[in-house]
């Protein structure tokens, strides 16, 4: 989309998503869900007019529902026959719905209905193409109506997903990353659902120095006792420019959470200062960086 164009779409309130089946609407409206639109699949076009009215202010002057995506395709009955008048509709309560229209060539069509094996809904027992031109014949009046037309027949769930987010997160980063540090003990096992994991036993242990056993890496003396030693400073170092090459491709496609855990032998010592040390750097970055301590009290 050229961004002339792209800045004048960016932000639609009411959007509604319609289009070929097996052309991405699913995955489209999972990207929605998560730059917080609400999203309802398949509503009848009977409650369209009913919906409309929660995104209409009320007495106290906030919509019910702030921005909301509608996904109405040829599985609702009185789509075809109803659509454009109920659009009309709509125009005369003071709702345009930005209405984005997902298509495919039929080769790409055919190959994705063939690996899910799903049922085309279009299918009147004349074989899959078939139904797919039939279909697309069917919404050539629905696809005029449209205020975007995306063509997914080059795009992977993925990319898809990065188009959506890059269109409509309303700005050039995409959603927000929250970024969560988690330092632990190996000994212990290894937290859950980590993106990335980052081993610190190679870095010396203040467990082993007397005056230092008992305390934790968030004691001042054991961080400056860590930060004499070069390869502290080295492996902080190229941590953090690999954090910032990666994050921004992350937050590109859409990935609103990332969990990074930072494990030594027991959780208490290198790899509490390490992932401190992260949260730190990144957040001189402007980057929304957490961090939890799991094993630091054992």
């Amino acid at each position: 989309m050229p961004s002339k164009q792209r800045k004048s779409l960016r932000l639609p309130e009411f959007i509604i998503i319609t289009g070929l089946s097996g052309s991405g609407m699913s995955s489209a409206t999972d990207a929605f869900e998560d730059l917080g639109y609400f999203c309802v699949d398949n509503l009848p076009l009977t409650m369209l007019s009913t919906f409309g009215r929660l995104l209409v202010e009320s007495e106290d002057g906030s919509p019910a529902i702030e921005k909301a995506v509608l996904v109405i395709d040829i599985r609702e009955r009185q789509f075809l026959s109803e659509f454009q008048s109920a659009l009309a509709k709509l125009a005369k309560k003071g709702l345009t719905p930005f209405v984005v229209f997902f298509e495919a060539s039929d080769e790409v069509l055919l190959r994705r209905f063939s690996e899910t094996r799903r049922p085309h809904p279009a299918d009147r027992g004349k074989g899959l193409l078939a139904a797919i031109r039939s279909e697309r014949r069917a919404l050539k009046d629905v696809r005029k109506l449209a205020d975007l037309i995306i063509d997914t027949s080059d795009h992977t769930v993925h990319t898809l997903r990065h188009l959506i987010v890059q269109e409509f997160s309303g700005s050039d980063e995409g959603v927000p990353l929250k970024i969560e540090i988690v330092s632990f003990g190996h000994k212990y096992g290894s937290p859950r659902n980590l993106d990335l994991l980052f081993d610190v036993r190679h870095l010396p242990n203040p467990h082993f120095q007397k005056d230092l056993r008992q305390l934790t890496g968030e004691d001042q003396k054991v961080v400056k006792y860590l930060h004499k030693q070069p390869d502290v400073s080295e492996t902080i170092k190229r941590f953090t420019e690999l954090l910032l090459y990666l994050l921004p491709r992350y937050q590109g496609e859409g990935k609103s959470y990332l969990t990074i855990g930072i494990g030594c032998t027991g959780g208490r010592h290198r790899s509490v200062m390490v992932a401190s040390s992260l949260r730190t750097a990144l957040r001189n970055e402007n980057f929304d960086a957490s961090v939890t301590h799991r094993d630091i009290q054992k």
